[in-house]
Parts: C-alpha cells; structure tokens; sequence
C-alpha cells in the first residue's frame, strides 16, 4: 500500500465515510468517546506527498496603490460579498519591540486578489469603509492578531469576519488547523508557503513576486476552503 493510499484509509478512519483525494472531505467528525482526542492533523510527510495546490496565477494579483484602483478594487469586492482575508507585518525581532503593521492588507474575490500596501496609520476611506461593513463577509484563517493590530494601530473594528479556526474547532480539531492543514484536509493537496517570504520586509515600497504570490495566495486559500466547507454541508443535507 503506497503512501496516499494510506492516507486515504486514514482520513476514512478519522470521518467514517469514503473519501477521494481529488474532491473536497466533508468535515464530519466521528461520535466523541471518552478519551478520544479528535481528527487528528495530517503529518508534514503526508502533506508533502500530496501533489501540490495550484493557487492565482500572477497576472490575477493586483497591488492596488493609486485613488483611483483603490476605489475600482472596492467596488469589485463588494459586488462580490464574500472575500478571502489576511494582513502581513515587518516581522520584529527584537523582544519588547511593539507590535506594527499591519503593513499590507489582502482581500481576494473567487478570482482576484488585491493586495493594499499601507503606509503610515491611514487607511484609504474605501478600504476602511470595506472592512467595516458587516454584510461583506472576509473569511480568513486565525486572524485574531490581524484584527487586534487594526483595532490597536487604525482604530478599526472590522465586521463581517469569519475565522475558519473556530470551524475546525467546531469539527472537532483541537489543534489550530491553519491554511496548509486546511488545504490537505479538504483538498487532500501540498499548499507551499515561503518561508522566506513569511519573514520579509513587508513595509518594502515594491513588493517582490515571491511576496505578492505569498500573500495573495493566503487570502485566496482561506475563501477556497470556505467555500468547499460551504459545499460540503449542502451535499449532507
């Protein structure tokens, strides 16, 4: 037995029913038992035999900077409604440095992303007035930090947030299942983050291809899995 097909017998374990890996694993946990920890996360190896997620291409990511894009990029995602969410930060490597950022703000639709970068602690109208409405729903992956640095740095509550962490909780996931784990539990695929482009410069005036991929990608995973969560629950109805 090759190593997919273990992992395929393994998932049929964790959620007592048949599973492919090219379709989406409907997130139904198996009856708790006294002792049972739960599905349990997938390993590094068997992520990394999974054959790889293909993300947005890079002539669909748009680093919007002037008035007038800022403004046409709204408008796009708002006639959308339902939008992929992350921020990135310059990385602090000092302790007791205070938190900044963030420095770049993603929004995606099913299609295209946008990436803000943000300089100094105002944001464009536009965008602010986005983050802000609660009927656009922006799904992301653990963004309690993301929402803590806007809040703390832009006097910003955004609404309309829907964080996936809680929904794999409520699967019954005790650990934080983050973007990789989510992409190879419903997609049975490898999502490659780099780690380079983790730890950059995000507060660069030019972000670099490495950077625009990183960081569209993260907002666009987060509204793929939403979405195949969506499908799932449809299909067991």
């Amino acid at each position: 037995m090759n190593l997919m097909q273990r992992l395929s017998t393994a998932l049929r374990k964790f959620f007592r029913q048949p599973v492919t890996l090219t379709s989406p694993i409907v997130l139904v946990p198996p009856p708790t038992q006294k002792g049972d920890m739960g599905p349990q996360i997938l390993t590094k190896e068997a992520i990394q035999a999974m054959p790889d997620f293909t993300g947005l291409p890079l002539e669909a990511i748009e680093v919007v900077q002037t008035s007038t894009a800022i403004a046409a990029a709204c408008a796009d995602m708002r006639k959308a409604g339902l939008l992929g969410f992350d921020t990135e930060s310059k990385p602090t490597f000092n302790k007791g440095d205070p938190a900044q950022g963030p420095h770049l703000i993603q929004l995606c639709t099913a299609t295209r992303a946008y990436l803000f970068p943000i300089q100094g602690n105002t944001l464009p109208a536009p965008l602010r007035d986005l983050l802000v409405a609660p009927d656009i729903r922006k799904i992301g992956f653990d963004l309690r930090s993301d929402i803590s640095l806007l809040a703390s740095n832009h006097k910003l509550q955004c609404q309309g947030i829907d964080d996936l962490a809680g929904r794999f909780r409520k699967a019954g996931y005790r650990n934080t299942v983050g973007a990789v784990q989510a992409v190879a539990i419903m997609f049975g695929q490898h999502y490659r983050k780099s780690k380079s482009a983790k730890m950059s410069n995000w507060a660069v005036p030019n972000l670099s291809v490495s950077q625009r991929r990183y960081a569209a990608n993260d907002a666009y995973v987060a509204l793929r899995v939403y979405l195949a969560l969506k499908a799932s629950q449809s299909n067991d109805k």
